[in-house]
């Protein structure tokens, strides 16, 4: 018994440290299980209020959108809830029309020591000469603006009426579950350190991975697809994103 929990103890610690340096990279700094996200520092990407025009700038989506996701001939399709993450799935809605996501690489791809995520989503892999090793630092950058757009960190607890902005459940003693929970094709945003500094990366989950409710922003889920998601390997490329329904509930911030 002694042994067996030992042995899940370090998958976790070991499955965290992927999550640090794969899912969350900090901005401008490539990182790794071995070398996770650094300390915050001064010039870290943090949206630190929502009045902030990075914060303000970003639609919102009220209601549900389904989108679809071509990788290798394969559709994905996933329903966004903008209910329980209006602002988070109104980025994603916002980035698929503008069809940020075309070409995109999935630039890192996470199934051992047991299946984890898919990621991708960094507007530097569209070009193909771009430093693979480099990648998991990009940002989708405004061109209204020309400054790179970042996310508040948003999860809405279970028998909350709103979200819980710029901080995780631990930062801000919240001990509910959230609404979303990363349950196997979990779509949820990507991010460094600092809550706030979300921007375009994204990953799927592909298997439940709880331990991370309440530190990060899942705003939708895989419907259709997860045997295209369970079939992605590092280096595909999104052959399209396409919003197929509720783009009406897609609003300008």
């Amino acid at each position: 018994m002694v042994r067996t929990l030992r042995q899940w103890l370090a998958l976790v610690v070991v499955t965290s440290a992927i999550v640090l340096g794969g899912c969350l990279p900090q901005s401008g700094e490539q990182s790794s299980a071995a070398n996770p996200s650094p300390t915050q520092t001064a010039s870290s990407p943090v949206v630190q209020a929502s009045s902030s025009p990075q914060a303000s700038d970003i639609p919102r989506l009220e209601g549900k959108a389904t989108v679809a996701i071509v990788v290798k001939g394969g559709t994905i399709t996933a329903e966004l809830d903008g209910t329980n993450a209006p602002v988070t799935a109104g980025n994603f809605v916002d980035l698929v029309q503008r069809g940020v996501y075309n070409g995109l690489v999935f630039h890192r791809v996470v199934r051992e020591p047991q299946p984890f995520v898919v990621q991708g989503g960094d507007p530097q892999s569209k070009n193909p000469n771009f430093p693979p090793e480099q990648l998991g630092t990009g940002s989708f950058v405004n061109p209204a603006t020309g400054q790179p757009r970042y996310v508040p960190l948003e999860i809405t607890p279970v028998g909350a009426k709103s979200p819980v902005y710029h901080q995780t459940f631990e930062m801000a003693g919240v001990s509910a579950k959230p609404k979303l929970t990363h349950k196997r094709g979990a779509l949820a945003m990507a991010r460094s350190q600092p809550p706030d500094s979300a921007s375009s990366q994204f990953y799927i989950t592909l298997a439940d991975v709880n331990f991370l409710d309440g530190n990060y922003a899942v705003f939708g889920y895989v419907t259709q697809g997860m045997e295209t998601v369970d079939k992605i390997q590092q280096g595909d490329r999104i052959e399209s994103a396409k919003v197929v329904k509720g783009l009406e509930n897609l609003k300008k911030g």
